[in-house]
């Protein structure tokens, strides 16, 4: 390749020819339909624009952003940058590394809003923008490329500081649009976000390409520089224990940390919302969801921890992965310990707690009182297992051994959240949609709890431990059952079937992935 932009250039095109491919067909799909379609009324509708258009346009964008940004083959969760590593070593500056890439994204996302613009069936009456919607998306992706590329002290950071800042973007661009403001403005509010990237991005690359991640402090450091800091005075009674103190200190406060760094903003909104009840709800909300969807980010980096020299500790295969069980449970108890401890505080602070108590008051007065305590008991020892159940449900694939795997479920996660969230908003704006999507939720918890006990089924039938398998079978039963019983007594019959209850029972208790940790540790 004569120039570092043509070599570049050439890997996006040859490593991705087959994405891009599609993409294109998809097009001129779009431009077919356009040509032949666009006399007929029905297809300038909201629904099918969101159909035809929206939702595979979202698909598309994220695509772009997991190519530019390298987001395919890095840790998303973990703490080093995701930039290749082996383009570190090519002869060109760190300008360059940063700049071609963040300059081939922005041409693509202002392609791909133009190829929107013109070749899309948009509704009727609807005032299409002409430039600042390209110029949006090239900033998502260059603050994207920016955040990713930069190394951070802690495992799950990056997704957290990622998403604040975007949604910060989004936040500003939705209050502009709330306003009117003009398409001048919109440009003005909006082009200073790619330099300011780019020089982040730069900075980002260097700090990496010098070994940024291995000079900043963060849990590896503090276990494996242990000896600086002077002897050890902890008292290991067994290999087991010694074990639990290991995945502690290295990923065990991970998810806390996280928690303790993400739950003051969102707190702060209680008082900025404190008129607003609905949004007060949302914020409830997102704070009770923060803990299992942050675990969701943290999981995949803490079950990589199974390495050969790990391995070879003279424990057994199950102490190793009971220690990592016990640290998933001691690390959701301290973070739940922050989140119960600090919000009722804000919201008396605030002055939003009889917002808050208004839903819980009227679940008492729709159930009476006690079931109403075991209902609200209940959700809350849902979250709680929840956030565990996300820690844990990741050892097998961590221990699959298998590092595109491992990087692979997070994307797959942020893809899966991305279009849930769309899928949603599309159901709840339209009274037929929901009505249909509430009557087939029966179905389809019947049909996913079939689903994993046919998965289970296979995978206890790859075991070879008898009596651990008798033992585990019975107990799992025994929590489902209880869980059931417990439903089945607290939510009346004219609300919730009996079958219904019985299978959520039966997927909100784990069981093919703990299965499935046996195996693996079996297997490797």
């Amino acid at each position: 390749m004569s120039t570092p932009a043509a070599a570049i250039a050439w890997e996006f095109r040859t490593r991705h020819r087959w994405g891009l491919i599609a993409i294109a067909a998809y097009l001129v799909v779009l431009a077919v339909c356009r040509v032949r379609l666009s006399a007929a009324p029905e297809y300038h509708s909201v629904d099918t624009f969101a159909f035809f258009v929206v939702v595979p346009l979202t698909a598309t964008f994220i695509y772009f952003l997991a190519v530019f940004s390298y987001g395919h083959g890095g840790d998303l969760a973990g703490r080093q940058s995701i930039f290749p590593p082996r383009m570190f070593t090519l002869p060109v500056s760190d300008t360059a590394l940063a700049g071609w890439p963040m300059l081939f994204g922005t041409i693509v996302m202002a392609l791909l809003w133009l190829a929107t613009r013109v070749l899309a069936l948009w509704p009727k009456g609807a005032e299409v923008p002409t430039v600042w919607p390209a110029l949006l998306a090239a900033s998502l992706l260059a603050w994207t490329q920016a955040l990713t590329w930069m190394p951070y002290p802690l495992p799950g950071m990056r997704v957290i500081l990622t998403i604040l800042w975007l949604a910060s973007i989004d936040a500003i661009v939705l209050v502009a649009l709330h306003y009117r403001a003009h398409e001048w403005m919109m440009l003005g509010i909006l082009a200073p976000n790619l330099p300011l990237a780019f020089f982040v991005a730069r900075y980002a690359v260097g700090r990496a390409r010098r070994g940024g991640a291995s000079s900043v402090l963060g849990p590896q450091s503090s276990v494996l520089r242990s000896e600086d800091r002077g002897p050890r005075t902890e008292d290991f009674r067994s290999p087991a224990r010694a074990q639990f103190w290991f995945e502690w200190r290295m990923y065990g406060r991970t998810l806390p940390a996280l928690v303790a760094v993400l739950l003051p903003f969102e707190l702060a909104m209680l008082w900025i919302y404190a008129e607003v009840p609905p949004l007060v709800y949302e914020m409830l909300g997102g704070i009770l969801l923060t803990p299992p969807f942050m675990a969701a980010f943290v999981a995949p980096a803490a079950s990589a921890a199974m390495t050969p020299f790990i391995a070879r500790r003279p424990v057994s295969g199950g102490s190793l992965i009971a220690a990592k069980l016990k640290a998933a449970a001691a690390s959701t108890a301290v973070a739940w310990q922050m989140v119960l401890i600090a919000t009722p505080l804000a919201l008396h602070f605030s002055g939003t707690m009889h917002i808050a108590m208004a839903p819980v008051d009227l679940l008492i007065d729709v159930f009476g009182a006690p079931r109403a305590i075991v209902l609200l008991l209940l959700a809350f020892l849902g979250l709680i297992a929840s956030t565990w159940k996300q820690l844990v449900q990741s050892l097998c694939i961590g221990m699959s051994g298998r590092p595109w795997l491992v990087k692979g479920s997070v994307f797959a996660t942020l893809c899966a959240i991305t279009m849930l969230g769309l899928g949603f908003g599309w159901i709840v704006t339209d009274a037929h949609r929901f009505s249909v999507a509430w009557n087939a939720i029966p179905m389809v918890v019947a049909a996913a709890a079939v689903v994993k006990v046919i998965a289970a089924i296979f995978v206890i039938s790859r075991l070879r431990t008898p009596n651990q398998l008798l033992i585990g079978v019975i107990g799992w039963n025994v929590v489902v059952f209880a869980l059931f019983a417990i439903l089945n007594w607290s939510v009346p019959g004219l609300l919730l079937s009996s079958g219904f209850l019985l299978f959520l029972s039966i997927l909100e208790v784990p069981l093919v992935r703990l299965a499935a940790i046996g195996m693996w540790n079996r297997c490797g």
